[in-house]
């Protein structure tokens, strides 16, 4: 499913006008993304948690070279479903 279809879905369920939906979900996608940026989680419960995950200097390989590189420590957003979120999945993928 693209946002395309995600702003088409809400748009039918509620009766707004596609071009309000596609606003509200843009300005909810800047946000996370802001607050995230900002090295803060975004909790929505009964959905899951936009978390930063911090990953720590590690030694790599540039094979192309053949030489060591280290890369550096650094911040990643991850998404962590909630139990709820994690069991419908389940239930329902199994279905099919």
């Amino acid at each position: 499913m693209t946002k395309a279809d995600i702003i088409a879905k809400i748009s039918d369920e509620t009766g707004l006008e596609r071009l309000e939906v596609q606003k509200t979900v843009e300005s909810f996608m800047a946000t996370i993304k802001k607050s995230m940026a900002e090295g803060n989680d975004v909790f929505l419960r009964g959905f899951g948690s936009f978390i930063v995950k911090e990953r720590a200097e590690k030694t790599g390989r540039n094979i192309s070279k053949n030489e060591t590189i280290i890369i550096p420590a650094h911040n990643i957003p991850a998404f962590k479903p909630a139990k709820v979120f994690v069991e419908e999945v389940k239930t329902k993928v199994a279905v099919k």
